[in-house]
């Protein structure tokens, strides 16, 4: 079960957790290029790893977005580099309408993190050990819940402290102050938004 907060700060992500071991994994392996084409991203929870999921006739292949025990994780738990590659944004809307609200990995590639930063999605980083050990732990019993705290860095499972993560300090205020959403932030300040766009010189036509 998921359960992240309903408005748009978000302080805690919690869940279960999926593994998905490799380095460098890149945006083409999370989200073929083909499935750039279509114009919403209504389907995009179909699609992630759909190369590394299902063979040439559509049959199910080993993975771990296939297997049942990860069924419903939240939590998403990745190697270095994670989101290499072309920076489209049809990778985490891929994995966010699949259902991860949050990857927890040694690191990110930068663009990839933005792109999660603008959809609500925390990237946290832990050192390679710490990571691994997660990643045994879920293997070992995909069940155990963890509580991803973003305002203090912490990641709990079962209840338990189990480490300390990092998160630059501009995500994580963004996340936890909720203006990581920019067209909630436009629609609450929408008075001040046509102020200023009636102002501008090239707006000349607009009515507040």
């Amino acid at each position: 079960m998921t359960n992240v907060n309903s408005d748009a700060k978000i302080t805690v992500v919690s869940g279960t957790a999926m593994p998905v071991r490799g380095n460098d994994i890149d945006t083409d392996r999370i989200i073929p290029a083909r499935y750039l084409k279509e114009t919403t991203f209504a389907r995009m929870g179909e699609y992630p790893f759909f190369d590394e999921r299902f063979d040439a006739e559509g049959k199910l292949k080993p993975h771990p977005f296939n297997d049942p025990k990860y069924k419903g994780a939240a939590i998403l738990l990745v190697n270095k580099n994670f989101g290499c590659g072309s920076s489209r944004e049809h990778a985490p809307q891929a994995l966010l309408r699949f259902g991860i609200r949050a990857i927890v990995g040694e690191s990110f590639a930068a663009i990839f993190a933005g792109n999660c930063l603008m959809l609500g999605i925390p990237t946290v980083t832990a050192p390679g050990g710490e990571i691994d050990k997660l990643m045994r732990l879920v293997e070992n019993d995909p069940r155990i819940g963890f509580r991803l705290d973003v305002q203090a860095r912490r990641l709990f499972s079962g209840g338990e402290i189990a480490i300390a993560v990092d998160i630059p300090e501009s995500a994580r205020k963004a996340l936890v102050e909720g203006y990581w959403d920019s067209t909630a932030v436009l629609q609450a300040n929408l008075d001040k938004v046509k102020k200023v766009a009636a102002s501008l010189p090239y707006m000349s036509g607009f009515k507040a």
